[in-house]
């Protein structure tokens, strides 16, 4: 059987001498692993560029099979950033945490859009001050994949009041949003609820914030996608945040 889709490239892995097991994110099939011979080959290695948008052909006897993949490159994303490594170190966090999180084979269209639409942006935003706004979206786009997965934050009404302005903390515990008075008595037990992150638009205000609402994100996405099944959040993810605090601590 086989089948054609729009995808991404979230790895490729050497197999054999020449060989790549790569795992893409499908517009209709989610995250698909399958097997290109000759991958690592000179002729073929810059398709197999994790953020690639490719278009995909996956062949196999049966659906259970691993298979094989065609790729014809679409766009190269990470050739139009490799003079920007904080760009890059977003679009390999946003990748490898892709490839960690979904369960393979299970669809994710609107994932997919949204992957589109933040590596569209990262390419297009200019270095310095638009890392808060590329930031911004990365935070949001984190938020997305745990929302995805089936766990939203509630972040519109306070949980302890029920009003729905001044809003800055969120019960780690209930996953929803407590405001300035109900939560100062227990602001140590609560994460930081960023402005940006509230509502539908919004850019940080600071790398400070961005890296706050890593931490937001951070915290469910280990609570509940990584830590159940004993795994870590990638390395990548972590190399964005040094990255960030660097800008962070540079003098001004």
């Amino acid at each position: 059987m086989d089948w054609q889709d729009d995808a991404i490239v979230l790895t490729a892995k050497r197999h054999g001498e020449t060989s790549a097991i790569v795992t893409l994110l499908t517009r209709e099939r989610g995250a698909h692993a399958g097997l290109i011979k000759g991958g690592f080959a000179k002729r073929k290695r810059a398709t197999l560029e994790p953020g690639n948008r490719v278009h995909a052909t996956w062949r196999a006897r049966l659906t259970e099979h691993l298979g094989n993949f065609q790729l014809e490159t679409v766009h190269a994303h990470a050739a139009e950033l490799m003079n920007s490594p904080d760009r890059l170190a977003g679009l390999s966090a946003a990748l490898s945490m892709c490839a960690a999180a979904l369960p393979e084979r299970e669809p994710h269209p609107a994932l997919f859009e949204v992957l589109g639409a933040f590596l569209d942006a990262l390419e297009h935003a200019d270095i310095g001050p638009d890392l808060k706004s590329w930031g911004s979206l990365y935070v949001k786009w984190e938020l997305g994949l745990l929302q995805e997965l089936g766990f939203r934050l509630d972040l519109k009404y306070c949980a302890a009041t029920g009003v729905s302005d001044d809003l800055v903390w969120v019960s780690p515990k209930s996953a929803r949003a407590v405001s300035r008075e109900a939560g100062r008595p227990y602001e140590a037990q609560l994460l930081a609820l960023p402005a940006f992150v509230q509502g539908d638009g919004g850019v940080a205000e600071s790398v400070e914030e961005v890296l706050k609402g890593l931490k937001l994100s951070g915290y469910f996405l280990d609570r509940h996608v990584f830590a159940p099944h004993q795994r870590q959040m990638p390395q990548a993810r972590s190399r964005l945040i040094e990255r960030l605090l660097n800008h962070k601590e540079r003098p001004r």
